[in-house]
C-alpha cells in the first residue's frame, strides 16, 4: 500500500483529503439520507462541519509529507511555513489583490444596480464582519487549507505538470471540494431562492472564479517558494468575499461570482500573453 502511495502521491493526497472531509461531514449529519440537510440542522451543525471540511487538506498534507518522505517530509513542510523572507511587493500583492478585485467589481456592478453594493456597506455591524472574515479567512482559508493544496499537492504536480496544467488541476478539485458541504447546507444557505440559482452562483464561484485564482496561488509560488504569501493571498480573498458579498442571494449572487470569474480569466489569459514560457512550460 505504501508503495502505491508514493507511486501515486497526488492521487493519494485527494484521495484522503476527500474521505476526511466529505466522510467526516456524512458521519457528523448521519449518513447519506440527509443530503440535503433541512435548514434546522445545517443552522446547528455548520460550524462543526466547516471545521471537518478544513480538517481534510489540513491533516492529509501532513500526512502525506510523513509517508512520503518521513521525517525529511516534516522538515520541509515546516521549512515552507518558515519562508517568510520574500520581498515586500509579495506582500502586497498577496494581501491586496483579492480585495481589489472583489471590491472594484462590485461597486462597479452597483453602479447599475445597487443590489450589488458590498455588503460591508449595507452592514449594521461593520467591525464585526470585517474581523470575522479576516479571521476566518487566515484560519481556515489560510492555514488549514494551504498545508495540504501548497504545502503538498502543489509541490509534487509541479514535479510533472506546467504552472497551469497544475493550477487547473488543484483548482478544479478545490471547486469540486466545497461541494459537499454546500448541497447538504443548500437549503439553509440559499434562503428564499431557487436551488438552481444557488448551484448556479456556487458553480460560477467554485468551478469558474477559484480555478483562475489558483493559477495565480500557483504562479506566485513558484516565483516566491513562500508558503506564508499563498496562505495569505488565500486569506484575503476569502476574507473579501466574506466582507464584500452582497447581503443578498440569488441571480445577484450568480451574476457577481460570474463577473468575478469572467475577470479573473482575463487575467490569467494576460498573463499567459506576458509569460507564456513561464506558465505553460513543463519541469525538465
Amino acid at each position: 500500500m505504501k508503495n502505491i502511495i508514493k507511486q501515486h502521491p497526488a492521487l493519494s493526497y485527494y484521495i484522503l483529503t476527500f474521505t476526511i472531509s466529505w466522510g467526516g461531514i456524512l458521519i457528523l449529519i448521519g449518513g447519506p439520507g440527509h443530503l440535503p440537510g433541512t435548514k434546522e440542522q445545517a443552522e446547528k451543525l455548520f460550524f462543526f462541519a466547516l471545521l471537518i471540511m478544513f480538517a481534510g487538506p489540513f491533516l492529509s498534507g501532513i500526512v502525506m509529507n510523513f509517508i512520503i518522505e518521513g521525517q525529511d517530509g516534516l522538515h520541509k513542510l515546516l521549512s515552507r511555513f518558515l519562508q517568510w523572507k520574500v520581498k515586500r511587493h509579495w506582500y502586497l500583492i498577496a494581501i491586496f489583490t483579492g480585495p481589489i478585485l472583489v471590491a472594484t467589481l462590485l461597486f462597479g456592478l452597483s453602479i447599475f444596480n445597487q443590489e450589488f453594493l458590498p455588503g460591508i456597506v449595507t452592514s449594521n455591524n461593520k467591525i464585526s464582519l470585517i474581523l470575522f472574515g479576516i479571521s476566518w479567512g487566515l484560519i481556515g482559508g489560510g492555514l488549514l487549507e494551504e498545508t495540504g493544496w501548497t504545502g503538498f499537492a502543489v509541490p509534487q504536480l509541479r514535479k510533472r505538470y506546467s504552472i497551469l496544467s497544475t493550477g487547473l488541476i488543484v483548482g478544479i478539485l478545490w471547486g469540486i471540494w466545497h461541494f459537499m458541504i454546500a448541497f447538504w447546507a443548500s437549503n439553509y444557505l440559499a434562503g428564499q431562492d431557487s436551488w438552481a440559482m444557488f448551484v448556479a452562483g456556487f458553480t460560477a464561484f467554485y468551478l469558474l472564479a477559484l480555478p483562475a485564482f489558483r493559477i495565480l496561488l500557483v504562479l506566485v509560488y513558484d516565483i516566491t517558494n513562500s508558503l506564508p504569501i499563498i496562505m495569505i493571498m488565500h486569506a484575503f480573498l476569502s476574507a473579501s468575499t466574506l466582507i464584500f458579498q452582497p447581503m443578498v442571494t440569488g441571480k445577484i449572487a450568480f451574476v457577481w461570482n460570474l463577473m468575478l470569474g469572467l475577470l479573473l480569466w482575463i487575467i490569467i489569459g494576460l498573463v499567459i500573453s506576458k509569460h507564456r514560457l513561464l506558465v505553460l512550460q513543463k519541469p525538465n
